[in-house]
């Protein structure tokens, strides 16, 4: 059985408020000592206090990322000519249907290593005419999941979309290789499935490549209205869209450096949580910016060789990804895209002029930063699998005026649950800047003002993992 944590609630004392802005000590969890020189940085090489050192399990997992393979899978894919979804289905060598195949036949050798945890299906329907879809048309997205061996009803999603365009997104026969956009992005996923189909994550992880992308998301739409229809507790998605070059369009490269595009005020969000926002101040601590800075806390750091460089944006001007849909659908979700694109190598037609090579073909890919991007990618889903959840129902009470600030939240249902911290920051500070160790009570009471100041609570299991920052709402 699941042990709850009891026991009084704790309180801490802060000498003042502006001696720890300051930089006083305070109660700070090892893993922000242990980040030093590993990653997890706040600005410049400061660690963020919530940073935590990759362990050796993790460090063994990432090493199994294989840059030549992850080559293969760009070049096979670019190799079918085009993958646009309007392109034929039943050619065996050319179109998104000869792509489909190969996917779906790849992932199953995979899962084949699985021992009976990983399974790969086919997730098909009839799109009706629509906007770039002009006849009734079959979208299919390739899903393997890999079942949780603790909690199999919190899942982890990572995808990229396998369809691909030319110049003109109506052009289902030109060739389209797509090599950046997006076999990149599959070569991640589906590198990711082959290293983990061996293991036993604690948690579900789904890796899809997904249809239909550039026609207007549908074949994750599609995928996440799935999700929702039956109620999965889906923690966590990123799209990894356009991750295959490090390279400029002025030529300049910034090859240890991946975006990540996470949006504040939640698509999803209710009148009556917006009401709770403008109230709180709480622009900056949507539950995607929350996981944005998970990332970084395990992923930015000498076992990936990457800087993940988060922005305050749901995507980029006039662009949008597979995350779209799902932000709609009220889960979390990033995009991972690389640091500078290349827009002579993206939605282009193949062809020379004036001596210039335009068109997406894998020539122009960089296959080591690829394979950086699908280890920042796997610290993300492993660490949230083996981590405890977010907690839930944390709360700021706020029933009386006072001068300290008390948290409370529900008790975690996680096995191996060893207890809560809580984090708190500047109101201006991109990240949080210290941890208090909070036992394993539900409640902490800290003597800081809850007006100065943003807290957050997570969970730490018996490993020393730690999961998500939630952000609490205010309890009257």
């Amino acid at each position: 059985m699941p042990q709850h944590p009891t026991g009084t609630p704790r309180r801490t004392v802060l000498s003042s408020a502006a001696a720890v802005a300051a930089g006083a000590a305070v109660v700070t969890s090892a893993p922000a000592a242990a980040a030093a020189g590993s990653g997890g940085r706040e600005t410049g090489d400061r660690p963020a206090a919530t940073a935590q050192h990759p362990d050796r399990e993790l460090r063994e997992l990432l090493k199994e990322v294989d840059r030549d393979r992850i080559e293969a899978t760009v070049r096979r894919l670019a190799a079918f000519g085009t993958r646009h979804t309007l392109s034929t289905q039943d050619d065996p060598e050319r179109g998104i249907g000869a792509a489909r195949d190969w996917i779906l036949a790849e992932l199953k050798r995979y899962a084949a290593a699985s021992g009976g945890r990983m399974t790969v299906e086919l997730q098909s329907y009839i799109q009706q005419p629509a906007s770039r879809i002009p006849v009734a048309t079959r979208i299919t997205n390739v899903v393997a999941t890999l079942r949780g061996a603790v909690d199999p009803g919190r899942v982890h999603v990572v995808s990229g979309h396998y369809d691909s365009r030319a110049t003109d997104v109506m052009d289902a026969t030109g060739d389209a290789p797509g090599a950046d956009d997006d076999a990149s992005g599959v070569a991640v996923v589906m590198e990711l499935a082959r290293v983990m189909a061996r293991r036993r994550p604690a948690t579900t992880l789904v890796f899809a490549a997904v249809a239909g992308e550039e026609q207007g998301l549908y074949g994750s739409a599609y995928l996440a209205e799935s999700f929702k229809a039956a109620g999965t507790n889906v923690q966590a998605m990123f799209t990894n869209d356009i991750v295959g070059s490090s390279r400029a369009d002025d030529g300049t490269r910034e090859p240890y450096t991946v975006r990540l595009f996470a949006e504040g005020v939640p698509t999803s969000e209710t009148p009556q949580q917006a009401d709770t926002r403008r109230s709180v101040g709480g622009e900056n601590d949507s539950p995607s910016r929350q996981l944005a800075r998970f990332v970084r806390d395990v992923a930015d750091n000498d076992a990936t060789g990457m800087n993940v460089r988060v922005v305050y944006r749901r995507d980029r001007y006039l662009r949008g990804g597979d995350h779209i849909p799902f932000l709609e659908r009220g889960y979390a979700a990033g995009r991972f895209t690389e640091p500078a694109e290349d827009f002579a190598h993206q939605h282009q037609d193949v062809r020379v002029v004036d001596g210039k090579q335009y068109g997406d073909l894998p020539e122009f890919c960089d296959f080591g930063y690829i394979a950086r991007v699908a280890r920042v990618n796997g610290a993300v889903l492993w660490s949230l699998a083996q981590a405890p959840a977010a907690p839930r129902g944390v709360k700021i009470v706020t029933s009386a005026l006072t001068n300290d600030t008390q948290l409370v939240w529900d008790a975690g249902t996680e096995p191996d649950l060893a207890g809560y911290e809580v984090v708190w920051r500047e109101t201006t500070a991109p990240e949080w800047t210290a941890v208090i160790e909070a036992g394993t009570a539900t409640s902490h009471t800290v003597d800081l003002s809850k007006d100065n100041v943003f807290f957050g609570v997570r969970a730490v299991n018996r490993a020393g993992r730690r999961g998500p920052v939630a952000f609490p709402v205010p309890q009257r």
